[in-house]
């Protein structure tokens, strides 16, 4: 299916058929609010039951198949969207605005992460074990949980459901999709995919509406065995909550207030890049965006010259129009959240370096220049997840002062280093109270096949991607038999 520069209409997949909703919604284009990207269809919580339903009823066919036919399903799905990575990746800078190099490589990446979890769906490994009884034998083996209700975010439509329902499906579980309602064409366009992969009916379902109608149902379902989830701390704190209650699994990716620090020692140029690319590409809309940039007090003052020269260049337009840096934001009211955010940091005394205004353009659209702040610790910029293209420098005396600053935060996802020291750049990576290090690298910018997370209140539960998926998506059986 083609779907070019047209107007979508996105329906429900429930059972294995597409189906309208009980209302309808919009999402619009954030570098051109004129344009109408889809009229969507909008669940409620019976059609939601529905689907959870048709996902209970298809698990023991598909917890059951073989692992050449999971794997077989999940290449055709990678293959796919490799080959339409340019006209998906157009769609997702249409409807979310990342520019379109961006969204491009989203979907190379999605299909990259279809592609790894077919080889792991044949990968799926166990132990066989001496008992410490005579003429025992023990077996440890992994089963599926069951029915995976999967609540994704709109800031990547593409890659962070792709990395949920991959490995659910190459586990045996069975799959509700909710998507984002920023962006419920991309989702849309994921599902139209993967329902046309051989998976049996009701194997995965695609259910689009609010958090209130179609978040809740799947987070209070009884026949819903696990929730991955990935957005604000608040609604993920509220998700376990409620799906505790019930005994329910429970995966949980929200927010980020992450560090870069830089040490006299390292190469600016290098640093500045790093920053420059961390804190602001895809709009700063990443939950691994370096927001807080540490700056040792010998090259802060050179640091923060650098940077400003590299913003005051950096081109902000259309997501489809070429050169474009950083795209819009993705809708007017985050656009307002992050122009908020500028009044509180110039309130709290913080000095403004660059940027922070709202933006016009030829298009009518959800643009704003990149923002920098000099701060202090307690500043509610230097604190606060704003999810915009927004960053503040923190002066540090030494490397001890910067990573001490690093961790004084209740967050823990990510966060870098930039020194020519094996030393410090050692030192860091043990004491860092993150679940990822980056030296001499942006904080945004990860593989597929490797653990992602954090601590403290940016996650909750087990890994996603890479073979660390199993520990969620799978449950651990231990036999024992007489020999």
């Amino acid at each position: 299916m083609k779907l070019g520069d047209l107007q979508l209409s996105p329906r429900h997949l429930i059972n294995g058929r597409w189906e309208i909703g009980t209302t309808t919604g919009t999402s619009t284009n954030p570098s051109d609010t004129r344009e109408v990207v889809a009229e969507y269809a909008r669940a409620d919580r019976n059609q939601t039951e529905l689907a959870v339903r048709a996902a209970a009823d298809a698990l023991p066919t598909w917890s059951q198949s073989t692992p050449q036919r999971r794997a077989d399903v999940l290449d055709m799905i990678g293959s796919e969207l490799l080959a339409r990575k340019d006209e998906l990746g157009a769609l997702l800078a249409r409807e979310e605005g990342k520019t379109l190099p961006e969204g491009i490589a989203e979907v190379a990446r999605s299909g990259q992460i279809f592609k790894f979890f077919a080889g792991e769906a044949l990968r799926i490994q166990g132990e066989l074990l001496a008992s410490v009884r005579q003429g025992v034998q023990v077996d440890v083996t992994r089963e599926p949980v069951g029915v995976v209700g999967i609540i994704a975010p709109w800031n990547f439509p593409f890659a962070i459901p792709a990395w949920k329902i991959a490995p659910a499906l190459a586990y045996g579980n069975t799959v509700v999709f909710k998507p984002a309602e920023l962006v419920p064409a991309c989702g849309w366009a994921l599902a139209e995919i993967i329902s046309r992969s051989g998976l049996p009916a009701g194997a995965f379902n695609l259910v689009m509406g609010s958090g209130r109608e179609v978040g809740q149902t799947l987070v209070d379902h009884p026949l819903v065995n696990a929730l991955s989830f990935t957005g604000s701390v608040s609604t993920g704190d509220r998700i376990l909550r409620a799906a505790s209650q019930r005994r329910a699994k429970v995966q949980l990716e929200m927010g980020g207030k992450n560090p870069l620090i830089v040490l006299a020692d390292a190469d600016l140029d290098q640093a500045v890049d790093c920053a420059l690319q961390g804190s602001y590409f895809s709009t700063g809309q990443r939950c691994t965006a370096s927001s807080r940039l540490i700056v040792e007090a010998e090259v802060h003052d050179a640091f923060v010259a650098r940077l400003r020269n590299r913003l005051a260049s950096l081109k902000v337009g259309h997501a489809l129009e070429r050169g474009t840096e950083m795209g819009p934001v993705v809708d007017d009211n985050q656009l307002a959240q992050n122009l908020g955010y500028i009044d509180i940091a110039r309130n709290e005394g913080a000095e403004h370096v660059w940027g922070g205004e709202r933006l016009e353009r030829p298009t009518p659209g959800h643009y704003m220049s990149p923002a920098l702040f000099l701060a202090r610790p307690e500043h509610r910029v230097a604190r606060e997840e704003i999810f915009g293209p927004v960053a503040c420098v923190l002066r540090a005396d030494d490397y001890e002062h910067a990573l001490a600053l690093a961790n004084d935060t209740p967050f823990g996802l990510c966060a870098g280093i930039c020194t020519t020291s094996l030393k410090r750049a050692m030192h860091f990576k043990r004491h860092a109270a993150v679940g990822m290090t980056m030296v001499n690298l942006p904080t945004a910018g990860v593989d597929f096949h490797v653990p992602f997370g954090g601590r403290k209140e940016s996650s909750y539960g087990a890994r996603e991607q890479g073979r660390y998926a199993a520990e969620f998506y799978t449950t651990v059986k231990t036999g024992y038999m007489l020999a």
